[in-house]
């Protein structure tokens, strides 16, 4: 059972678990203003909006309705587009869409007008950057963006209360008294439920997960949701390391990690879009075993660790040795991720580079994902930790091309020696986002451009530092 508000009124829905937002919207409650495009999380047609309690306000966030799940909601409020009208009227953020011709067909619409509602919410100064962020995961292929941003401009620029600030205090109340949900709350209830139930599949995002369900239409019959236990959405920093829960939103790990390893953090601004980054977590796309997951590659570098938990039973496990073969992991029945634990870097000659290559800058897969974490003292490298995605049937460290580093100097001979080490730590493939021989010929690539960029930082390497 899940119980959530929608126009002011508690609903509780009886629904299959593996029922999306979506399916519920068009399907059940007759509210057809949400589309439906590419079913993925790629084109932003279906994007609505959350409103959950954060302490004594309202937290706003986009997700795609296609790609989530109806547990997720539970004690949430759901707002979509055909809650903002008021009183007749439209709200401002429709009506600067309208006054700055930023509509065309007008599929896309109602999920732009959506995110751009939460990107007011956010109560922020206007900016291009911010705002192209806010949107990426928007797509429109007929009006152009240059009207959609100046929609953005003028909402932010002009921010107004509406009707959900007035009724803020309200919902917050019966968001409260909303009873508490069938799916576990605490990590002991996690644990008990699913060493009873091993073949239950685990959700937090569910971002992909949920494609079994959108793009396979396979059913799932059992989920546990894991979007109620506070424990695995925390993050916390002490001396030694950062503690990320496993369920814990990507936009959320975003401020520490950038903090903390800005190459991380640029790595998470191309990650997906801002509606996936609002559900996915590192717990999924680590227990997923995608050999294309990007969080893999540079958490192997910076020699990420797992707590896992089975039952009342906890371990540490290196993620070096948690991808057993193509989506295969060391997880037993009834084990989790609880928590994956980041060292942190005390040394300021320990150097991280991170690089991303797809087909466009945003909201895609990689071809090939490189991390590489490097020390070197007097002209010798004495640190040298290399991971790669998309270039093996799991993500792997280049160990051959790591020892072909270690102890040598910091120079082209060694680099070039590295270079071919990579051919035996790899094999890539060939499948539609690039051949086996680009792939190599990028890896080895990217292992130069780190080179040059640790030795010459006054040349401008990447696109994104002169465009």
């Amino acid at each position: 059972m899940t119980q959530f508000l929608m126009n002011g009124r508690i609903q509780t829905e009886n629904l299959p678990d593996d029922t999306t937002i979506l399916q519920y919207l068009r399907r059940d409650a007759g509210r057809c203003g949400t589309k439906e495009g590419c079913a993925s999380g790629d084109c932003g047609a279906c994007t609505v909006v959350l409103a959950e309690k954060e302490g004594d306000r309202l937290k706003y966030t986009t997700v795609n309705a296609c790609l989530t799940f109806m547990p997720a909601i539970h004690g949430k409020q759901l707002i979509t587009v055909e809650d903002l009208k008021h009183r007749g009227e439209l709200h401002h953020v429709q009506q600067a869409m309208a006054d700055n011709h930023a509509s065309q067909c007008g599929f896309c619409t109602p999920g732009f007008v959506m995110s751009l509602f939460a990107l007011e919410k956010q109560q922020q100064a206007f900016s291009v950057e911010h705002t192209q962020h806010a949107l990426s995961g928007n797509l429109c292929r007929c009006t152009g963006y240059r009207p959609i941003m100046a929609a953005a401009q003028a909402v932010c620029e002009a921010p107004q209360a509406d009707q959900f600030d007035a009724d803020a205090q309200q919902t917050l109340e019966k968001l409260r008294a909303i009873s508490a949900t069938d799916q576990p709350v605490s990590m002991d209830e996690l644990a008990a439920r699913y060493l009873a139930e091993p073949d239950a599949r685990l959700v937090a995002g569910g971002t992909d997960l949920a494609l079994e369900v959108t793009q396979r239409y396979q059913r799932l019959p059992k989920l546990i949701s894991l979007s109620h236990i506070p424990e695995l959405k925390m993050i916390t920093l002490t001396g030694q390391a950062i503690h990320i829960g496993a369920a814990a939103p990507l936009s959320d790990c975003m401020p520490v990690l950038h903090d903390e390893f800005p190459e991380f953090g640029e790595l998470l601004e191309r990650f997906a879009s801002q509606q996936i980054r609002n559900q996915g977590t590192f717990g999924g796309n680590i227990a997923n075993g995608s050999p294309i997951g990007d969080g893999g590659p540079v958490l192997l570098a910076l020699g990420a660790s797992l707590l896992l938990r089975c039952g009342a039973a906890q371990r540490e496990l290196p993620l070096d040795e948690f991808f057993l073969g193509y989506r295969k992991t060391a997880l037993q029945p009834g084990e989790f991720i609880e928590q994956i634990r980041i060292p942190r870097v005390t040394s300021e000659a320990r150097q991280l580079r991170v690089y991303k290559v797809s087909k466009r800058l945003e909201d895609d897969i990689s071809a090939v994902c490189a991390a590489l974490q490097i020390e070197v003292r007097d002209g010798v490298v004495v640190h040298a930790r290399i991971a790669f995605g998309g270039m093996a049937e799991v993500v792997k460290r280049a160990t051959h091309c790591e020892a072909q580093l270690l102890g040598q100097p910091w120079q082209t001979a060694t680099l070039e020696r590295a270079c071919q080490a990579l051919e035996k730590d790899f094999t890539p493939i060939t499948d539609f986002r690039a051949s086996r021989e680009y792939r190599m010929q990028v890896a080895k690539n990217l292992l130069r451009r780190c080179h040059i960029e640790l030795t010459s930082p006054e040349t401008l390497m990447r696109v994104t530092h002169y465009v």
